[in-house]
């Protein structure tokens, strides 16, 4: 540890300028087919895309259609399981020639694990409408793979809670949370997402709550394009892994004016993921924003592209961290900014952590090879509880290069206590900038 709080920093560092790279979530029109080599499910059959000239209203024009869950059998009391009437209705919609919606009315439908499945007809994927509440199944035997509710090979649809919000529980507390393995290691032995879009794009997510998930709340994969906003995700702030938005394998994706407080990362970014916007996001309780975790596995995907602006985080194990697991693999991550972050009583509000390893059972003789690029973090004002305001745990193979901190006010929690000014650094790390900080 060692305090300052100055313009400079010791002379064994150089000093670099640097340039950011902002996130830039492009237009929908940009889009085309999803890519759907990865999805491990086929569509459902006899939903295949029809040519006009097999369709039997080739010489009508088509109607839009809403379809019903009620209609389709499904009963909103709670207690009967529903998910056969879901997908005969979403067989409808998918398959319909014109317009459609899959309508999910106001009541509460127990649901069990279930799959919307693409592509539609004519890759015209249905609009999804919820203004009732969706109940998840308590027991895990319920769940056969790790996610209850999946969209996937889809492009160009919105789903929304309407004028009103919808809600999606996972009821996690009634067993997934009690499981021995959440006790006694860092990580549940079974995790089941709410809700996941695989395969998805262009496509706009609003106007929905999830609540108290098993897993991750909401899960992207292999997707893009994708706009999501106004999602209130809340669980306890012990509650086991369950992170509000999890991003991996994706690109030009925006998280936007949403509430997340959960018992994890509010949002987590994974391999494979560019050019990620996070704005107007508020935070807490939870594990904060994080750039990872990188390097669990070989042959990951690199980062670039992340900006995170306008947050507000409260009463969080860590504000906004980077972290590659201790004896990583190499792959990069690069071009990360973090800029105009209010914190209120965080610990660790600044970090990189290299020598991530959550259950304690990583090679702690191999150092992380996850190489961090160009991380810009400017205008992050507000109070922390810890030692350490910025701590700077860079890997001792391959140093962090160009971070720079910028117009860094940060203030410990207990008046006049001597730790303010708390700088925490290991490993090796290339050109650092500290400019009208302090902390």
């Amino acid at each position: 540890m060692m305090a300052f709080s100055m313009r400079k920093i010791a002379g064994f560092i150089a000093l670099f300028h640097v340039t950011s790279v902002v996130a830039t979530v492009y237009p929908c029109e940009s889009c085309g087919s999803p890519n759907l080599s990865p999805a491990p499910e086929a569509a459902s059959p006899g939903l295949q895309p029809l040519s006009p000239a097999d369709s039997p209203e080739t010489n009508m024009a088509p109607k839009d259609g809403v379809f019903d869950v009620t209609e389709h059998g499904a009963v909103a009391d709670g207690g009967i399981e529903s998910s056969s009437a879901f997908s005969a209705a979403w067989n409808a919609a998918c398959g319909h020639p014109g317009n459609s919606t899959f309508y999910i009315p106001k009541g509460t439908f127990l649901v069990g694990p279930i799959s919307f499945p693409g592509p539609c007809y004519n890759n015209q994927s249905p609009n999804i409408e919820i203004r009732g509440t969706l109940l998840a199944p308590i027991s895990l035997s319920a769940f056969q793979s790790s996610n209850w509710i999946v969209f996937r090979n889809l492009q160009g649809f919105t789903l929304t809670g309407g004028t009103e919000t919808a809600k999606l529980d996972g009821q996690g507390a009634a067993e997934a949370w009690k499981q021995s393995s959440c006790e006694k290691s860092a990580r549940c032995k079974k995790l089941i997402t709410t809700i996941d879009f695989i395969n998805v794009s262009c496509a706009t997510i609003s106007n929905i709550t999830l609540s108290n998930s098993k897993g991750f709340h909401l899960g992207l994969h292999g997707s893009n394009n994708i706009n999501i906003h106004n999602l209130n995700i809340t669980a306890p702030g012990d509650s086991p892994n369950t992170d509000g938005i999890h991003v991996s394998h994706s690109s030009n994706i925006k998280i936007s004016s949403s509430t997340i407080g959960v018992g994890d990362d509010c949002v987590s970014i994974g391999p494979g993921s560019s050019n990620i916007s996070i704005s107007n996001v508020h935070c807490g309780p939870g594990h904060g924003i994080s750039v990872g975790s990188l390097g669990k596995y070989k042959n990951e995907k690199d980062v670039v592209g992340i900006n995170v602006r306008n947050c507000t985080i409260k009463g969080t194990q860590n504000g906004i961290r980077v972290k590659t697991w201790l004896g990583a693999p190499a792959s990069s991550a690069s071009n990360m900014t973090f800029e105009d972050v209010f914190m209120i009583n965080v610990s660790n509000p600044i970090i990189i952590d290299q020598e991530y390893c959550p259950s304690n059972t990583c090679n702690t003789t191999q150092p992380s090879l996850v190489k961090l690029t160009d991380i810009f973090i400017r205008n992050v004002n507000g109070t922390y509880n810890t030692n350490s305001a910025v701590t700077l745990l860079c890997s001792t193979e391959v140093p962090c290069e160009n971070v720079q901190l910028v117009n860094i006010s940060l203030n410990y929690v207990v008046p006049d206590s001597p730790r303010q000014g708390r700088l925490s650094m290991k490993g090796f790390l290339h050109g650092l900038q500290v400019i009208n900080s302090r902390f």
